[in-house]
């Protein structure tokens, strides 16, 4: 197997079920995760071995439990290793629960014009064949690729874009899927073959150096919260939001993603509750609960929509706008 090694990776661990454990090894449900220490998952890839990389545990965490604190610290940590002249690329072990959240967090954060390689599993370290290994070492081939920039996605043989990206399958190694847009590239025996390459960055896509700043001073993320219009739902929970905003004015939430139905269309009654919502100047921001698609811009809905974004991504990038306002963006 062909695998780069020109310059030097890093190996950020922040636990997930890569790192899991469980009692038995033919259980792949019933596992703790982030349990194994980042070294030892590398020491468990004899392919990696000999090859320039550093490591380092950010956090050892299930990955359904991320929080902004986390975020931030694994900002704080890319920023300094993706400064350094001698580091091609950093590689960054997570968990599959909240992983898409996290790639976009960090993509809309830094827009890394090195690569920021997420890779995960979605069987435990412990099981009789995990998929980690093969994940780790396909992630550190992307890493050291001179032709990849931004924050990817590597997992079962597939490279996609933060923006894209999405967990698809709640069990099955091959868990991630990018919608309409498809993966960008595979790897195949340590050779990245692309389907499509990513345009190169524009000067609009350069980091934000305020926003970075913003968010490393920040204590949390202006409250954003996400709905769901269904058949039969009604305004009850966007109404109780509204009624702790007035019993406490800090309970009330900055944002509103409501997950849509089919092109963006919501529930009347919904509707009508988030409407009172953004009369007490809540952002609301449309997106599509439908796995594939987007809601198609609609310049006459009093509503926006989330220009692509899933409902989780689309909270995260109407969190980091509400937070660049209230530090007086220009």
């Amino acid at each position: 197997m062909a695998i780069n090694n020109k310059g030097l990776r890093v190996i950020l661990g922040t636990g997930g079920t890569i790192a899991g454990k469980a009692s038995r090894p033919g259980d792949n449900v019933g596992y703790v995760a982030g349990q194994v220490r980042v070294e030892d998952l590398l020491a468990g890839v004899p392919a990696l071995e000999g090859l320039p990389l550093e490591v380092e545990q950010v956090a050892q965490i299930d990955s359904k439990d991320m929080n902004f604190g986390l975020w931030k610290r694994l900002l704080e940590r890319l920023v300094h290793h993706l400064s350094r002249e001698d580091v091609s690329g950093v590689v960054v072990t997570h968990g599959t629960d909240t992983l898409e959240e996290t790639a976009w967090f960090v993509q809309s954060v830094l827009r890394p014009v090195k690569p920021v390689v997420f890779t995960c599993a979605m069987r435990p370290a412990t099981a009789l064949v995990p998929d980690g290994p093969q994940n780790l070492l396909d992630a550190v081939t992307v890493a050291g690729q001179a032709d990849v920039h931004g924050t990817v996605v590597v997992c079962a043989g597939q490279v996609h874009a933060a923006q894209h990206v999405a967990k698809v399958h709640s069990y099955r190694v091959d868990a991630f899927d990018s919608g309409d847009a498809g993966p960008l590239a595979c790897v195949e025996e340590g050779q990245l073959r692309w389907f499509h390459r990513p345009p190169a960055a524009s000067p609009t896509e350069v980091r934000d150096n305020g926003l970075l700043e913003w968010v490393l001073a920040a204590t949390e993320l202006p409250s954003v919260q996400i709905v769901t219009s269904h058949a039969d739902t009604d305004g009850a929970l966007v109404r109780a939001l509204l009624l702790a905003g007035d019993a406490d004015p800090s309970l009330l939430p900055r944002g509103i993603v409501v997950a849509s139905t089919g092109n963006g269309t919501v529930h009347l009654d919904l509707g009508q509750a988030l409407n009172e919502a953004m009369a007490r100047n809540v952002r609301v921001v449309r997106a599509t609960r439908c796995a594939r698609g987007r809601v198609i811009p609609d310049p006459s809905n009093p509503m926006p929509d989330s220009a692509g974004l899933s409902p989780v991504k689309a909270r995260i990038t109407l969190a980091l706008s509400l937070l660049a306002d209230a530090a007086g963006r220009p």
